[in-house]
């Protein structure tokens, strides 16, 4: 039994997926749980929100979500391990449902009742002796700060809502609207204009897919080695990557330029912590977050965790994982490496990443890698790995979407058992 006062308490930094699964396994753990959302509901990322810029307590808007959007992946392997989303007619589903999901999964595991909303974390920093976490939180309806203390700090703030921007040169001389994937909302803007969207990763082949319905031409600039195999509709054409921006357009590094009114930049985000004060001891540089152990836990400051960091991953049961791992150490039934041993392992990965060619800003990418990654947490932490199914899945779906961006989302998958799933149409 766990008493009173031997009780962990744990902050939580966002209630997304990352921090509600979090808050589960820690409230399951027998620890006492804050999480603080800075929106006025839980969802994170899948909570549309028209407005973009400032919010009305003058916070950026975190949001991407856009209107109509519809998973990327099958709501097969979206679900947490033990709690799936329900069966539907489609594997593809929308944002509601998503949200819907989450809520569920919020009363189910009694989670609701341990969010603060509308609560903007502002500074988390050591205590003085260096063995818990003081966290400055404003309560925006009363604007009132409010300062806290907590033996563990899991930040699961998400990394979709600062825009990365390439600097090409003319970008001050183009005198088209320029724009950032985070801002779209709907593609009627786009009726009856030209639209270069720079960046191939999976928003940006969606968004030139979208905007081609509306506008009169769409051209997706790239930097693939490989051009995506799918079949664009007849008005989307493909380039190489810009060289710099015109007043008009752009020129294209083969030399060739076209005119464009309107350019939106699909270049991903930047991994922001602006609430960690410097003593923390985490830096970003060019999204590669430092000295974590395993991609999560805080080698300086071990009672930290970070969920959510990699990419290229099939995101909900990995964050499920990563919070299993973390909460396995941090609620004592296990003990963690020394801070050398962490630092070693550390070293020996990014070695081997950077060996293989990765840049820095691919210092959390998994894509090929995914599998081992589960497996490592899994084995470390002596806790249940993801499914061979899931990962099964994940591979198969995410080809697919490659491969047939127009007609990927009719797929209908289901899961027979742990090890098989199969194609329902």
């Amino acid at each position: 039994m766990v008493t009173e006062k031997s009780k962990r308490s744990y902050c939580v930094i966002g209630a997304g997926t990352a921090g509600l699964c979090a808050a589960r396994h820690a409230l399951q753990a027998g620890g006492d749980v804050t999480v603080f959302e800075m929106g006025k509901q839980l969802g994170g990322t899948w909570v549309f929100n028209e407005a973009t810029g400032k919010n009305e307590f003058g916070i950026d808007v975190h949001s991407s979500m856009y209107k109509g959007l519809k998973t990327n992946l099958p709501k097969e392997i979206m679900g947490f391990p033990d709690f799936p989303i329900p069966e539907q007619d489609s594997s593809y589903i929308p944002a509601e449902d998503m949200l819907n999901f989450f809520q569920q999964f919020a009363e189910a595991f009694g989670i609701l009742e341990h969010i603060r909303f509308s609560h903007y974390v502002v500074r988390v920093k050591p205590t003085i002796d260096d063995k818990a976490w003081e966290v400055i939180v404003r309560d925006c309806p009363n604007d009132k700060l409010v300062t806290y203390q907590f033996d563990y700090v899991l930040v699961c703030n998400g990394h979709y809502h600062t825009p990365n921007l390439p600097k090409y040169p003319g970008a001050d001389v183009y005198r088209g609207k320029q724009m950032h994937s985070h801002d779209y909302r709907s593609n009627e803007p786009f009726e009856g204009e030209t639209v270069l969207v720079i960046g191939a990763g999976p928003s940006g082949m969606d968004m030139a897919y979208e905007i081609s319905k509306k506008a009169i031409r769409v051209t997706l600039s790239h930097h693939l080695k490989d051009k995506p195999q799918t079949m664009f509709p007849s008005n989307v054409t493909l380039k190489q990557d810009v060289a710099r921006l015109t007043e008009t357009g752009v020129v294209y590094q083969d030399g060739t330029s076209e005119d464009f009114s309107v350019i939106c930049y699909s270049t991903g985000y930047k991994y922001t912590f602006p609430f960690l004060s410097v003593d923390c001891g985490i830096t970003v540089e060019d999204n590669h977050v430092q000295p974590l152990y395993k991609h999560c836990i805080n080698i300086r400051y071990p009672s930290m965790a970070f969920i959510g960091l990699p990419f290229y991953v099939c995101a909900a049961q990995m964050m499920d994982l990563q919070a299993r791992f973390c909460i396995k150490f941090f609620s004592g039934g296990k003990a963690l490496p020394s801070q050398e041993a962490m630092s070693a392992d550390t070293a020996v990965e990014m070695e081997e990443r950077w060996k293989r060619g990765l840049k820095k800003r691919q210092a959390h990418m998994m894509g090929p890698v995914e599998d081992n990654y589960y497996d490592d947490l899994a084995q470390t932490a002596e806790i249940e790995p993801i499914k061979p199914v899931i990962k099964k899945l994940h591979k198969v779906s995410a080809m697919r979407f490659s491969e047939d961006l127009v007609n990927f989302r009719n797929d209908k998958f289901r899961i027979v058992d742990d090890e098989t799933f199969v194609k329902v149409n």
